[in-house]
């Protein structure tokens, strides 16, 4: 690959990423949340019965005390609450209140607006061709640097 094209490629890649993290910030901070809160409130509102701390770090490709730090700061909102584990006094099990389950519409909304002003007015084909494109050079780094860099973010 030619220095101009890999400068061009990275430079791009960079700016995509820092203005998109950006505006998913922006429209998150609407919901009172931060990026990745989003994704963890989703993904605990899929489980009717909650998760442990365990369980969800598994899911979010992070480890527990970041999963437990991660929760701290969602605490006051009253979007999940903490119930003990009967078969296991050290654990507690994470269950997402009325409240929190009301915030996933607005989260999938919030993600659907975003992906819909990115790829502004692309025909069908095109935004296949980009997602595809996407999708590749995601399973490239994957391969990379592991599986445990990516999470649902």
């Amino acid at each position: 690959m030619e220095p101009s094209a890999a400068i061009r490629i990275n430079r791009t890649l960079n700016k995509l990423s820092k203005l998109y993290r950006a505006a998913k910030a922006r429209r998150l901070a609407e919901l009172g949340l931060h990026p990745g809160q989003e994704v963890l409130l989703w993904i605990l509102a899929r489980e009717r019965h909650g998760m442990t701390v365990s369980e969800l770090a598994a899911r979010l490709g992070v480890e527990p005390p970041t999963a437990t730090r991660s929760l701290a700061r969602l605490e006051d909102g009253g979007w999940f609450r903490r119930e003990p584990v009967a078969t296991d006094r050290r654990q507690v099990r994470i269950v997402v209140t009325d409240a929190g389950r009301a915030l996933v519409p607005e989260i999938e909304r919030a993600w659907a607006d975003l992906a819909e002003h990115t790829l502004g007015d692309l025909d069908p084909a095109d935004r296949e061709t980009a997602l595809t494109v996407l999708d590749q050079a995601t399973s490239r780094l994957r391969n990379l640097v592991g599986d445990a860099a990516l999470t649902e973010d």
